[in-house]
């Protein structure tokens, strides 16, 4: 079996980008095995969901050392999302893998990401203002079992019609629907919930797809390192550094779903993570702050 080094360096950015915002995998790896090394799209597919099942557990073990892992929560996404991925599977293959049909519902995914992307940031704004903090544990977050239930469902049919999506959508739904989970918790709890979920797609994928052992075995030595850092990076950094990685992330991953191509993804990227700079240089001035502590203290008592 041949290893690549170059899909291992590959892999291993994009699996610290997964271990530390549990988004972006789908998005990121397949585009670019299929763009930058040539492999065709169905084996990117197929080898990249295989490498997943070694790869998430991994970064799911970290946070559930940790205790950023809400195992109802896991359970209930779990029980929905298992046999949708698989129905999702089966769908389309009964209807043939219509590109057609792919691509709208890869198109529509990309725009939910990217309302989802506008709101995580707004919802940021919102609690920077009015001074939330979140310090719940993970286990006292009381699961909503309906809406759970049904954002498992949903996340694993899209997961088993497009292999794409589990870490990005399930974020955004679990940020909205359990407010008081932190960055860490959001990630964690994602993480394990995609275990059973990827080895559900991942068997589809064995069963109608084409596995690649030279690209998988690429994948995960480059992925499994690198999602052990991120996760640690996740489950132990403040919200304040871990929750605009987040976004940042479902930004690129619904940029690439509606259709972005490669060189305008990167300037957009580029493009947003320089507007961001200025905002925070022009938000939090930290010139000032260095003025501030930088003055001599003048004494008060009497000569």
């Amino acid at each position: 079996m041949h290893i690549d080094p170059f899909i291992v360096l590959g892999s291993a950015i994009v699996g610290l980008l997964v271990g530390m915002t549990g988004a972006g995998g789908g998005a990121l790896m397949t585009p670019m095995l299929i763009l930058l090394f040539g492999v065709t799209p169905s084996t990117a597919i197929s080898s990249d969901l295989v490498a997943a099942v070694v790869m998430r557990p991994i970064g799911a073990a970290v946070h559930m050392r940790a205790g950023t892992v809400n195992r109802r929560l896991v359970g209930w996404m779990a029980l929905g999302s298992v046999p949708a991925a698989l129905a999702g599977a089966y769908l389309l293959q009964a209807i043939g893998r219509a590109a057609a049909a792919e691509r709208t519902i890869q198109t529509l995914l990309g725009a939910a990401l990217l309302v989802g992307a506008a709101a995580m940031a707004l919802r940021h704004v919102l609690d920077r203002r009015a001074g939330d903090v979140r310090e719940q544990r993970a286990a006292d977050v009381a699961p909503r079992p309906a809406l759970t239930l049904a954002t498992g469902a949903l996340g694993g049919l899209i997961v088993g019609m497009t292999s794409v999506g589990s870490g990005s959508l399930m974020i955004v739904a679990l940020l909205f629907i359990h407010p008081g989970l932190t960055a860490g918790q959001l990630v964690g709890t994602d993480l394990a919930q995609a275990v059973p979920l990827t080895v559900a797609a991942a068997l589809g994928a064995l069963a109608f797809g084409h596995v690649e052992l030279s690209v998988t075995g690429s994948l995960i030595a480059g992925s499994v390192p690198a999602v052990l850092i991120g996760s640690w990076l996740s489950a132990t950094v403040p919200d304040r550094f871990v929750r605009p990685a987040i976004t940042f992330a479902i930004l690129a991953s619904g940029l690439k779903y509606v259709g972005v191509g490669t060189n305008a993804l990167g300037w957009t990227l580029c493009g947003t993570l320089l507007a961001a700079a200025v905002a925070w240089l022009w938000l939090a001035r930290p010139w000032n702050r260095s003025q501030r502590t930088s003055q001599p203290v003048r004494s008060t008592r009497s000569r």
